[in-house]
C-alpha cells in the first residue's frame, strides 16, 4: 500500500480517525482527573564534609574527586535499609512503603539531593527531612566523617507534582489515532470486493469492455 493509497483510504473513512482519537483521549482524561490522586514531592539537601578539608586549604583535583565519591557512596547509604528503616522507626511507621524515595548525587559538587514523593503533602516534609538527619547521622558514624550538614531543609509542597495527566491524555490521544489507522488498514486489507475496472483487471487478467454507469433512484 502507497501513501496515497492510505490517505486515500483515511480520507474515505475520516470519522474513525477523528472518533477513536476523542474516544481514547476522552477515556483518560476523566479518569486522570477524576480517579488519579495527586502526588507531592518534598526535598532536602545535603553537603559533605570531610575532615581532610580542615586540614589543607589548598583543594586539589584529587581532594575535589574524593569528596565526590565519598557524595556518592553516601547517597547509595541513603537508600540502604539502615536508614529507611532508621527514618521510619523515628517518625512512629512500621514502613515507609508507599512513598516513593528519589536520592541523587551531583557529579560537580557535593551535595545530595533527598526527594520523596507521596500522596500527603506534610508527611513527605517530614520524611524528608528525617531521612536527611538519619542519613546524615549514619554516614558520619560509619564513614568517619567530620560532617554531613543539610543544606536545606525539605518544605510542605504547595502544588502537585504528579501525575502529569497531560502528557497521559496526549499519549492516548496518540494511541487512539494510531488505533483509528491500523483499523482503516485492517478492514481494507479483509474486504475483497472490486472497487474499480483497474482491480478487477489486475485479479481476473481480462480487459474491461464497458463500464455500467450507477443509477439513481427515484425521486433523486
Amino acid at each position: 500500500m502507497t501513501l496515497l493509497e492510505l490517505l486515500h483510504l483515511l480520507r474515505k473513512k475520516w470519522y474513525l480517525v477523528v472518533v477513536f482519537p476523542l474516544v481514547f483521549a476522552g477515556a483518560t482524561a476523566i479518569y486522570c482527573w477524576g480517579f488519579m490522586s495527586n502526588d507531592y514531592t518534598s526535598d532536602a539537601s545535603l553537603y559533605v564534609l570531610n575532615k581532610t578539608d580542615e586540614q589543607s586549604s589548598n583543594i586539589t583535583s584529587s581532594d575535589t574527586t574524593a569528596s565526590q565519591q565519598l557524595a556518592n557512596d553516601i547517597a547509595v547509604m541513603a537508600q540502604s535499609n539502615r536508614v529507611i528503616d532508621a527514618t521510619a522507626q523515628s517518625l512512629g511507621m512500621s514502613t515507609l512503603k508507599g512513598y516513593d524515595i528519589k536520592v541523587t548525587s551531583a557529579t560537580t559538587n557535593r551535595v545530595i539531593t533527598l526527594s520523596v514523593t507521596g500522596k500527603k503533602p506534610e508527611a513527605v516534609a517530614q520524611i524528608a527531612n528525617e531521612l536527611a538527619k538519619q542519613t546524615a547521622d549514619t554516614a558520619v558514624e560509619v564513614m568517619e566523617l567530620k560532617a554531613v550538614n543539610i543544606v536545606d531543609a525539605a518544605q510542605v509542597p504547595n502544588a502537585p507534582s504528579g501525575p502529569n495527566r497531560i502528557m497521559y491524555t496526549a499519549v492516548a490521544f496518540l494511541a487512539g489515532l494510531f488505533f483509528a489507522v491500523a483499523l482503516i488498514v485492517l478492514l481494507d486489507l479483509i474486504d475483497t470486493t472490486v472497487k474499480s475496472p483497474e482491480e478487477a483487471e489486475e485479479l481476473l487478467g481480462l480487459p474491461v469492455l464497458g463500464r455500467m454507469p450507477a443509477l439513481k433512484g427515484k425521486g433523486n
